[in-house]
């Protein structure tokens, strides 16, 4: 007699559509509370409203996420991995270390520039999650291509700890995306931030 469970002994196709299925729904209710975070905030959208907006059964947003909280977590995450992926196509394998940070800065504020963004990560973010639990999240993310370019490009003067260097080059890096999104010209801050980071790696 099989002890196999239900989905070890279903097709590898029914397998396989159930998690696209599962996939989907997922990104649908991601993409519902985005829209509803960034035009609502995180305090006036309620899980009614995302599964309304999903066409998704409520039960099916307690399938996949456990609260609003954690609803709100993932689309942080998903923010996140999408600003490192965007630094990380700018600065491909074969550039000099100092070429790919600098391609690197300007994709990370291009990046940011995308509407919502800014909000979610930078100022809604920490006031949902706490400051330590997203700057976590972000060492994962966009702060770790930040400290694996300071690295490549040996940018911390002798004395200086890398770690802090890239905390404080980070939280520039986050002004100047707060300063676009409140009107500065991104020119003039991109310029800025290159600025900083030849310094650092002079």
């Amino acid at each position: 007699m099989s002890t196999n469970g239900p989905a070890e002994n279903a097709p590898s196709g029914a397998v396989r559509t159930n998690r696209d299925r599962s996939e989907t729904t997922r990104a649908a209710l991601m993409d519902a509370a985005r829209e509803l975070f960034v035009h609502k905030g995180y305090a006036d959208t309620s899980t009614p409203e995302v599964v309304a907006a999903a066409g998704i059964t409520r039960g099916a947003l307690y399938h996949h996420f456990a609260d609003k909280r954690d609803l709100f977590r993932a689309v942080l995450v998903r923010e996140m991995q999408a600003v490192a992926d965007e630094i990380r196509a700018a600065a491909p394998a074969g550039l000099a270390p100092l070429e790919a940070l600098l391609a690197g800065s300007d994709a990370y504020l291009q990046a940011m520039a995308v509407p919502g963004r800014t909000r979610l990560l930078l100022v809604d973010g920490p006031a949902v999650l706490s400051l330590a639990e997203v700057l976590a999240l972000d060492g994962a993310n966009a702060a770790a291509t930040l400290a694996e370019g300071l690295a490549a490009a040996k940018a911390a003067p002798r004395g200086v700890p890398l770690v802090a260097l890239a905390q404080l080059l980070s939280a520039a890096f986050d002004r100047a995306a707060l300063l676009v999104d409140a009107g500065a010209d991104i020119n003039e801050q991109k310029a800025a931030m290159a600025w900083l980071l030849r310094r650092a790696a002079g």
